[in-house]
């Protein structure tokens, strides 16, 4: 029995391929199937079943389309409500795949119904897949379901986690689907490549805190907020998503994108941050494509808004278009190619001041202002004292809250910044964008003492 890993890292989520030989079962796996059907190809395998942990609320899952074009059982849970025929699976069921038994495990904290499988082929140690239960180090997050019930499912987290240590030898594999970045993720999770049942049984924190209340007062407290498109994603997994359609967009010319700009639409641009700070068209928002873009363009987009994007390539508008899709957004309205001289003349271009904390230190004070969208826990844990802070998430729901003075725009390292940038520039406000490590604001001394919390 040999597991193949198939890494989102746009996304923080994993899913798997696990074969014999012959026939084979995917576990989680994301809308893209197209990935999860190259690497059967090159494996000569069949796929026979497709397991699904639980209804996913970060990623729109391929297991339903996965099952439908390969003829495999698509199991998931029996109480999970659906609106599709799927093959329901109960705690204590097991199934069988070639010279593999699959064992369904509830697990329930992050979703109710959630289900890990053990996977054991012949007379080696078995393995388990455990979605967003045992996560590495930490577990998944409670607050999705309902968030009056964070406490009572971080409870379920807590003994979920422990049944798998308890049911599972110390050499066990543990493959979970969350955790490398994935905001379904809850507490510190550890990172690395791969884990066992005996070295979580020393680092996680479900199972080295003997006291379950003290473990579910430290989960809550660490919870941060998670993005706004979790709450259709639930809900498309649920009625079964419809095959993804990656064809290259319709063509925007410069005449399409002004009218577009001006109806109010998102127009994307999805060049390097540097690049758009220094000359893009008057109206667009700057999202770099890099492995945060669907995260942060799903969480801000109001749901529904025609897009556009614009991209330097046709790959590049490929790509995105790629991370799009697994988020549930499904259809773009357009797309143009080129550099901002080739899509609008110079009075309809505008541009904004890149800069670190060191320029930071030396600003006029008096006629401009500091704007910290890093997240609540970032700011209380440290920063700039006069300062504001509104986090990227609420900015642009929070317009109203920001001074029409200079605005110097910092985050973490950058990224966030610059799309705070760009959403304030389309607003009309004076930015300069900072575009440095944070850890520099405190070598500079920039920054207050840490506020434990």
């Amino acid at each position: 029995m040999q597991v193949e890993v198939l890494a989102t890292e746009e996304l923080g989520d994993r899913s798997y391929v696990v074969h014999d030989g012959q026939v084979a079962v995917v576990v989680d796996p994301q809308r893209d199937i197209d990935r999860i059907e190259a690497v059967l190809a090159r494996l000569g395998t069949r796929c026979v079943l497709v397991l699904e942990t639980h209804i996913h609320n970060d990623y729109v899952s391929g297991g339903y389309q996965l099952a439908r074009t390969t003829g495999a059982d698509y199991a998931l849970s029996a109480h999970d409500e659906v609106s599709f025929d799927r093959h329901p699976v109960h705690d204590g069921d097991e199934l069988t795949a070639g010279t593999m038994t699959v064992r369904a495990v509830a697990t329930p904290g992050h979703t109710d119904h959630h289900l890990s499988y053990v996977l054991s082929g012949g007379s080696g140690t078995p393995v388990v897949f455990t979605g967003g239960s045992l996560l590495y180090g930490s577990v998944g997050r409670t607050d999705l379901v309902d968030p009056a019930r964070t406490e009572e499912l971080a409870r379920a987290q807590y003994d979920s986690a422990r049944r798998l240590a308890d049911l599972l030898p110390p050499d066990a594999a543990v493959y979970p689907t969350h955790g490398f970045g994935s905001f379904c993720s809850a507490g510190s999770t550890s990172g690395g490549t791969d884990s066992t049942i005996g070295e979580q049984r020393r680092v996680n924190d479900a199972l080295t805190e003997p006291d379950p209340s003290r473990f579910v007062e430290r989960l809550v407290a660490g919870l941060i907020a998670y993005p706004a498109y979790y709450a259709h994603v639930g809900a498309r997994n649920r009625g079964g998503p419809a095959p993804i359609d990656l064809s290259a967009p319709e063509p925007v010319d410069p005449e399409q994108l002004h009218k577009r700009i001006t109806a109010g639409e998102w127009i994307v641009d999805l060049r390097d941050r540097t690049a758009y700070a220094a000359d893009h068209v008057a109206g667009t928002i700057g999202i770099g494509l890099g492995t945060q873009f669907a995260t942060w363009l799903g969480w801000l987009i109001p749901w529904g808004t025609p897009l556009t994007l614009i991209g330097q390539t046709r790959q590049q508008v490929s790509d995105a278009q790629r991370q799009l899709i697994r988020i549930g957004i499904d259809h773009l309205a357009g797309a143009a190619i080129g550099e901002p001289a080739d899509l609008a003349d110079s009075t309809d271009r505008r541009s904004y001041p890149v800069a670190s904390f060191a320029d930071l230190a030396r600003r006029d004070s008096e006629h401009s202002a500091v704007l910290d969208v890093r997240r609540d826990d970032e700011w209380a844990s440290s920063h700039i004292p006069g300062a504001l802070n509104v986090p990227l998430h609420d900015l642009p729901h929070r317009l109203d809250e920001i001074p029409r003075k200079q605005l110097w725009v910092h985050c973490e390292a950058g990224y966030r910044a610059s799309i705070a940038s760009a959403l304030l520039d389309r607003a009309g406000y004076d930015v300069v964008c900072v575009d440095d490590e944070y850890g520099h604001a405190e070598k500079l001394g920039l920054v207050a003492a840490a506020v434990h919390v």
